[in-house]
């Protein structure tokens, strides 16, 4: 017999926010852990308009819909969330706190927001230690050519996979993107009144690149699955 309970039903709001032709595949993004940023005018304005009725539908699935001071919107789950999550990589968490050191520095505004792989592989092996990053790669790293092409792969796996999270949006040629203001997440751990490049900076020179609650992401089975897959697979991927 279906339940009747009538504080399960579904306000006129809530209601006019999942008819909407754009909720079915934000609120896939969503759970597959993407955040929506100004960019995505229609898919933002939408998260912005029903907000508080959202909010409290995703709490049905012990998810919280949070609304960032940056303006982004992206799903956090709780231990007992009903959607699947997993855990970036220490690469991957050191490439989106040096996306936000980007995001934060005067270069932005002077190439319009644009950046390159080349900007992003230059300025990773400029604040962080090369050996260390190797070794993030491969433990037995010892500084070949072969360990440096691995490297390279693996950074641009990074920004696909952070793509796929709507920290990045590719831009004209393949190898140029443009950073969004949910790089920000990456900086949650370091909101205080001191500079935030500056500190930004020292935690990655620091190696404090992995931090707890903010590496979690929602994420499906299909993308949990593709996580534990060998790297080639990767490259079969969506293009930057």
């Amino acid at each position: 017999m279906l339940s009747t309970n009538t504080e399960l039903a579904l306000s006129p709001k809530l209601a006019q926010a999942i008819a909407n032709p754009l909720f079915p595949t934000l609120d896939s993004q969503l759970r597959t852990g993407r955040h929506i940023s100004a960019d995505e005018l229609e898919a933002h304005s939408l998260l912005q308009e029903f907000y508080p009725e959202l909010e409290a539908f995703y709490q049905r699935y012990q998810v919280e819909l949070v609304r960032a001071p940056e303006g982004f919107y992206y799903l956090r789950p709780r231990s007992s969330s009903e959607i699947n999550t997993a855990i970036l990589s220490e690469l991957e968490m050191l490439v989106g706190k040096v996306l936000c050191y980007l995001y934060l520095s005067p270069d932005r505004l002077i190439n319009e927001g644009i950046f390159s792989l080349l900007d992003l592989q230059e300025e990773v092996l400029t604040l962080a230690n090369e050996t260390t990053l190797l070794r993030m790669v491969n433990q037995r790293a010892g500084g070949s050519d072969l360990d440096r092409r691995k490297l390279q792969d693996k950074l641009k796996s990074a920004i696909r996979r952070l793509k796929r999270l709507g920290m990045v949006s590719s831009v004209g040629s393949q190898d140029k993107f443009r950073i969004s203001e949910a790089v920000f997440r990456f900086a949650a751990d370091v909101r205080t009144d001191e500079d935030p490049r500056e500190l930004q900076l020292r935690m990655i020179r620091d190696g404090e690149a992995v931090v707890g609650e903010g590496t979690q992401s929602p994420i499906d089975h299909n993308e949990q699955q593709y996580e534990q897959q060998d790297e080639p697979q990767d490259e079969q991927e969506d293009e930057l």
